[in-house]
Formats: structure tokens, sequence, C-alpha cells
């Protein structure tokens, strides 16, 4: 099944699925059974949230790169990197405590953030084009989430379901990325003080700045290039942890600085 042969009609099913989902809190079927495991297809409904979402009055502030460490691809069987779109309500402050209900099936990784300060139009930009266009670099804990039952996704359920998005929270300091080394970063992360997750920058394809390489460029292909001030969540340091109501988490990284985030427990 390729995306050619796939209706405007059968998108639609599977972006409403996937709307009704968020909006009801019940999470739904896999998308996989309308539109298979078609990427360009899974961009599609992805793409129809995202303009349902805007003319609600949401507003995009960046992106997020999934599916960028070893560790969390065979955690859900998949070999290559996703990216979804982030919102300016589900970023919370450093050290906030996220209500349980605005989490589905909530998990935490721990990554390195991009802010930038220009525009990324090219299809085939450069690692050094992407680091004159970051103006900081920030910890960040990206709380997942998915609108699947079970989390019993495929790449394409992934994709539609806007890259398994949900919250994220920025730390601090923002710093500049000169002199930064971000494959030697290490990171540990703590749930209620207890390590559950490690890892480095070297987890995530290698280097951080090449998941933002290839984000520029598959974004610049798909029409929507990164642009000045966006938010870029450069993917997974380490494994993926579930977060149960009243779990605090705290993530570190090395030379980089430290991100904490809770939950309620209600």
């Amino acid at each position: 099944m390729t995306h050619a042969s796939i209706s405007g009609q059968t998108l639609q099913a599977a972006a409403d699925r996937l709307y009704n989902a968020l909006q009801s809190g019940t999470p739904c079927a896999p998308v996989r059974d309308l539109i298979g495991l078609d990427l360009d297809a899974a961009y599609a409904v992805q793409e129809i949230n995202a303009r349902r979402f805007v003319e609600q009055g949401r507003r995009v502030v960046g992106r997020k790169i999934g599916l960028t460490s070893l560790a969390v691809q065979s955690q859900l069987g998949v070999n290559q990197p996703d990216f979804g779109a982030l919102y300016a309500d589900m970023e919370f402050c450093d050290g906030a405590v996220v209500p349980w209900s605005q989490t589905q099936q909530p998990k935490a990784e721990a990554e390195i953030a991009f802010i930038l300060q220009h525009d990324l139009p090219s299809v085939d930009t450069t690692q050094s084009e992407l680091v004159r266009a970051i103006e900081h670099v920030a910890p960040a804990i990206e709380i997942v989430g998915s609108r699947i039952e079970n989390w019993d996704i495929r790449i394409s359920d992934t994709i539609a379901d806007n890259a398994s998005s949900g919250l994220f929270v920025l730390g601090a300091p923002y710093l500049p990325i000169e002199g930064l080394d971000l494959i030697a970063a290490d990171m540990v992360m703590t749930r209620n003080g207890e390590t559950v997750s490690t890892g480095n920058g070297a987890a995530c394809l290698g280097n951080p700045l090449n998941a933002g390489v290839w984000l520029a460029r598959k974004c610049a292909e798909l029409g929507s290039p990164l642009r000045a001030g966006d938010i870029i969540l450069s993917g997974a340091l380490g494994p993926m942890v579930e977060m149960r109501p009243g779990d605090s988490f705290e993530a570190k990284i090395s030379n980089i600085g430290t991100v904490r985030v809770a939950i309620s427990s209600d």
C-alpha cells in the first residue's frame, strides 16, 4: 500500500481516530490498519491534525525528533528517526508539576534542546549551517505520550500520532553552542532519586547535530522548513522511562545543565 493508493477519506479517518483519542483521553487502536507502514501517508495524517490544531489556535514553536536512540528504536522495533510538531501549550517550566490529566501513557526522555536564531530553508542543510543557526543549547525532558492503546505502535503509527509527542520541559542554563562537546555529553536521569536512564550524545544518531541536520533537511523537503526561534528537541540520549502519578524526574547532562519535572498524584 502506497500513499498514492490511500484515499483522502482514509487519511482523514486515521487523523480523526487519533484526534478523538487525544480529546477524549481514551487511547485508540493503531492506525496502521488504515495506512499500512507508508511513511508519506503517516506524515499526511500528522499534517491533517496539525492544520486542525492551528485552526483551533494552537501555536507551533518547534519540532521534536524521535527514534534517534538505538535503545529507543529497539524498544519500539523501528530503525529510523521521525519528527513531530511542538506547540506552545506543550511547554512547562523547569521544575513544574505537570497534571497527570494532561498526559497520555507518559514516558520520560532526557534530551538536548536547540533554539534557533536563523531559518534553515535548504534541503541540503549542512552541519556547519545548523551550528551557525543555533543560538542556545539547553537540557530538556520530553514527556512523550501515545494516543494508541498500550503503545502498540509501528513507525507509521508514531509518525501519524505527531511522533508520539506529549509535553516538554527545558532546563538551565541556556548556553551558546561554541565549545560544547555534544557527543561526549553524559546524561543521568533519576526518578524519585533512583537512576533509571543513562546515556550520552553519541546515542543520538552518533551526535545530536546529526539528528538536527536530518530534521532540517526533512522539514525543508516537506515544505515546512525550520525557522528562527524554533525549539528543536534533538532526540533521546538514553532509554525512555515510564512515568507514574506522583513521580519526580531530574536529568543531568554534563557540561550542559539540569532539568526537573514532576507529575501530579491525582
